[in-house]
């Protein structure tokens, strides 16, 4: 396999990615409206925290740090999403 082969393949996995965090961002806001409507925070410090464990665990020694950093900034970006979507600047 030649280099073409593989960013062909990375092409592929990121178009996939970004299906998943379109999707992943719309469940966000569903999240975000629960939230606006019983008064909740969009940070839930426990749930990250449980979540980043978990896909520590799930990577492996070998990519957790990846893998956390990744996740860390998925969190962000659904929270800085869901803060949005509370405040009214995202219509329902």
């Amino acid at each position: 396999m030649d280099l073409h082969n593989y960013r062909e393949q990375i092409d592929d996995i990121d178009d996939q990615l970004l299906c998943l965090f379109i999707e992943r961002m719309g469940v966000a806001r569903q999240i975000a409206l629960y939230k606006k409507k019983y008064g909740l925070s969009p940070l839930d410090a426990a749930r990250e925290r449980e979540k980043l464990s978990y896909i520590g665990k799930k990577a492996g020694e070998e990519l957790c740090p990846y893998a956390h950093k990744l996740y860390t900034m998925l969190f962000q970006l659904s929270r800085a999403y869901q803060e949005s979507t509370i405040a009214g600047e995202i219509r329902n």
